[in-house]
């Protein structure tokens, strides 16, 4: 009776091709979540950079602006900047606001010249 004992706990050692091939596939699924997670990380960082870069780009425009003490008309004007290695396309002009004392500035950066915006800013001008 012993013998048959040792018999049937030396045939269940190890693992079957079954849950070998399973642990294999959660394996390969946990592995492609993670390299999708850091490939969207990647691609969030390179777009915050941008939108940080055409942030400055706009905020620097505007101190040009203020220094020159000369507003833009009402109509749309297009410029082209050189800023950390790329170009980048402003577009800005002067809205009439409810009180004749002041005046809106809106300013547009984006990093292609037919691109959505990706920064704009809104300042308050007193005439």
């Amino acid at each position: 009776m012993k013998s048959r004992l040792k018999i049937t706990a030396v045939k269940q050692q190890g693992m079957t091709l079954l849950e070998v091939m399973l642990a294999l596939v959660i394996l390969a699924t946990s592995g492609l979540a993670v390299m999708k997670s850091a490939s969207e990380a990647l691609n969030n960082q390179a777009y915050l950079q941008d939108k940080t870069f055409a942030l400055w780009v706009a905020s620097n425009r505007l101190v040009e602006l203020k220094l020159q003490k000369k507003w833009p008309s009402s109509s749309w004007q297009n410029d082209t900047e050189e800023f950390a290695g790329n170009s980048w396309h402003l577009r800005y002009q002067t809205v009439e606001t409810g009180d004749s004392n002041f005046k809106a500035l809106d300013i547009e950066v984006s990093a292609q010249k037919e691109g959505s915006a990706l920064a704009y800013i809104r300042t308050y001008i007193a005439k």
